[in-house]
């Protein structure tokens, strides 16, 4: 079922708090000042299904989501991962191209795209802001598409560690939400090649799972050779 989204109380405040690090950004203040209430997403909700109308775009405030679209023979091809403080919705057409689920319980906001289209015609930063968040969307997709180039199942599963470990800033230890399906479906391989490799990687001392979630990474510089 779909989050549905309602106005707050009347004496709640309008929006979310927006964090100080997005004291300078327009498009951060225009989803808090939103009269949208911030909604709860239970892990496995879509927020939106692809093919439904593109009414509104949304900013991820807690939790983790994820992106995917439905290929013809009946398998998922995940194509991002939405973290707190990104953006998703951002659509040329009228309706969604993908589905947005929720990976983890999460909280999201969303803003009317008629709205938004309004408060960018008269506001320069704004419309700065709304390029970069679309740019980035476009070049996380560029190193999706480099992932998937790769050859090899370790080459695919060492470049999504690291590019992982790099959205979320982690130097040695990280938490991957997603669960090892997920995994298979964003790196075009079979769950079970998923696991075989982290084992690989694990039993080589590049990684160490300290748990189906917690990986530490060991050899940084290893996994980088792995796929340069």
């Amino acid at each position: 079922m779909n989050a549905t989204f309602t106005l707050p109380p009347a004496a709640a405040t309008a929006g979310s708090a927006v964090a100080a690090s997005d004291a300078s950004c327009r498009l951060c203040k225009a989803f808090a000042e939103t009269q949208t209430a911030a909604t709860r997403v239970g892990a496995g909700e879509e927020v939106f299904l692809e093919g439904e109308e593109a009414d509104f775009v949304y900013r991820v405030e807690e939790g983790v989501l994820m992106s995917y679209r439905m290929l013809g023979d009946g398998r998922r091809q995940v194509v991002d991962f939405h973290l707190p403080g990104e953006f998703l919705g951002l659509e040329a057409g009228v309706e969604y191209s993908l589905t947005a689920q929720a990976v983890t319980p999460a909280k999201v906001v969303a803003l009317g795209r008629r709205r938004l289209a309004t408060l960018a015609a008269d506001d320069v930063r704004l419309t700065r802001d709304l390029w970069l968040a679309t740019v980035g969307a476009y070049q996380r997709s560029q190193d999706h598409a480099a992932i998937l180039a790769r050859q090899s199942a370790t080459e695919r599963v060492a470049a999504f560690l690291l590019s992982y470990a790099r959205r979320i800033g982690a130097v040695r230890d990280m938490t991957l939400p997603m669960s090892r399906q997920d995994m298979a479906d964003f790196l075009g391989l079979a769950i079970h090649t998923v696991s075989r490799t982290l084992t690989h990687l694990e039993a080589d001392g590049l990684i160490a799972a300290r748990s189906s979630r917690q990986v530490r990474l060991m050899r940084r510089d290893r996994l980088m050779a792995l796929c340069p």
